[in-house]
């Protein structure tokens, strides 16, 4: 069983947006109106619009790219089950080039951010690229967005370099990367940030 499947299996703890379960589940075209566009607006200034999320979606079938989304359950049984619908509160996607893999887009609607949705995304992508034999993975980040570095950093991404006005042709961006995430080392990695969530 992956650490994916092993967290996802767990019950959240307290809190508002905490009452139900956690699912992840590739990305559909319904779901952009059903709460990812919803979402995208709200994380970035500059928001990808349905056409671009559309034809990411169509580049899933050949392989090249990977999108998922998470959604939080009511909290409400049916016999011994949690429903398994709820409202979609975050998405997250790879681009794969080689033996590469490049995050494009990690977002977590506002009131659902610090429950540990962006961890669970995050752990899903790492699961992916793993089982693809990627040997690295990288990304872009705004120099602004101390709690996003946080959590990649937490990944294992360190900075390798800065984009000027990467953002809006106005905000830099960090680049980092993330090496040798075959070796067991970095299965112990994900392991620890599965049990913490």
């Amino acid at each position: 069983m992956s650490v994916i499947e092993r967290m996802l299996g767990r019950p959240d703890g307290p809190g508002d947006d905490n009452n139900g379960s956690l699912t992840i589940a590739p990305m559909r075209k319904r779901d952009l109106r059903q709460g990812i566009l919803d979402t995208e607006a709200h994380a970035y200034p500059t928001p990808w619009s349905p056409g671009v999320f559309q034809s990411e979606i169509d580049q899933v079938a050949g392989g090249s790219r990977y999108y998922l989304t998470a959604r939080r359950s009511s909290g409400t049984a049916s016999g011994s089950r949690r429903s398994s619908k709820g409202r979609i509160v975050g998405h997250a996607g790879l681009w794969f080039t080689l033996d590469e893999a490049h995050v494009t887009n990690v977002a977590v609607h506002p009131d659902a951010r610090r429950t540990g949705v962006a961890t669970a995304l995050m752990l899903a992508l790492a699961e992916e690229a793993i089982r693809r034999e990627c040997t690295a993975w990288t990304l872009e980040v705004r120099v602004s967005s101390d709690g996003a570095q946080e959590l990649y950093r937490n990944f294992g991404f360190v900075p390798a370099g800065v984009r000027k006005n990467y953002y809006e042709n106005v905000e830099d961006a960090i680049v980092m990367w993330c090496h040798d995430i075959q070796h067991d080392a970095y299965r112990r990695r994900l392991d620890r940030l599965g049990a913490t969530r």
